[in-house]
């Protein structure tokens, strides 16, 4: 551990050391009887020198270290909170868009209790992986609702990839979850070249795709994308927004599924 985070935690190992030892590591004349807040006061008042503090918060560390990681940990759990709390506002004031922009697209029951939003690359491995979750999810629980939010951050071929992705969705979305599927389900590598392929096959004219590509309007939508993945902490795919709870990473179908029945919990009691 570096000199500046033992410097950050010496007031709490200062103060664990006099509530749990009583100044056993580390005791002299000075502070040989002194309570928390007699030692605190004198210490402020510079009747302590910087040599009898670190003499104190030294012995004790060395005899009780794991105090380092239960600072570690409460530190941990203090910034979880505080993102959360984060977060409930950000989905609170954003939340037209993330669950329902008219960008996105949607599989699954388009009306359903319940939306879980997906943000990915199609050239994410986690994504792929994570596909037959979302599969699975949306074939038990007919009243889910899967928006996926088309995220590209893994270079040039997948901003391109995705270009096409958002162009087919606006002249075919009724094939869209189709052409998802396969583009994502692939084995290749997904760029512009692989996507328009794959849009002609479900029957796109491609004279139509190419000039939608050109429409504005998408990299609009990419920019509000980022725009809400940086509000959300989201840096990574596949990231999940579940009610009212940013997930990330690829947890699985269980963990997901655990999270679907929170959020339905929730508003079935009206939070």
């Amino acid at each position: 551990m570096n000199k500046a985070v033992l410097l950050g935690t010496t007031g709490i190992a200062i103060a664990g050391a006099m509530l749990a030892a009583g100044f056993q590591a580390g005791r002299t004349p000075a502070t040989d009887s002194m309570t928390v807040s007699q030692i605190a006061t004198t210490a402020a008042a510079g009747h302590l020198d910087r040599k009898e503090v670190e003499t104190i918060v030294r012995e004790y560390l060395l005899a009780n270290p794991e105090i380092l990681y239960d600072v570690q940990q409460a530190l941990e759990e203090k910034k979880q909170e505080e993102q959360r709390v984060a977060h409930l506002s950000v989905i609170k004031e954003a939340k037209s868009e993330i669950f329902h922009s008219a960008y996105d697209g949607v599989v699954g029951n388009p009306n359903g209790k319940v939306t879980i939003v997906e943000f990915y690359d199609y050239n994410c491995g986690y994504c792929k992986r994570a596909q037959q979750d979302m599969l699975a999810l949306t074939k038990a629980d007919p009243d889910l609702r899967f928006v996926l939010k088309e995220f590209p951050i893994l270079g040039p071929d997948s901003q391109k990839a995705h270009v096409v992705s958002m162009a087919f969705r606006a002249l075919e979305p009724e094939k869209y979850a189709e052409f998802h599927n396969q583009l994502l389900g692939g084995k290749g590598h997904a760029d512009e070249a692989a996507a328009i392929k794959i849009a002609l096959s479900l029957g796109v004219d491609e004279a139509k795709l190419r000039e939608e590509m050109k429409n504005p309007a998408i990299k609009q939508a990419f920019a509000e994308t980022y725009d809400l993945a940086n509000k959300l902490s989201i840096s990574g795919t596949p990231s999940y927004v579940v009610g009212n709870e940013v997930v990330f990473g690829a947890l699985g179908k269980d963990a997901l599924a655990e999270k679907i029945t929170d959020a339905k919990a929730c508003l079935d009691a009206g939070c």
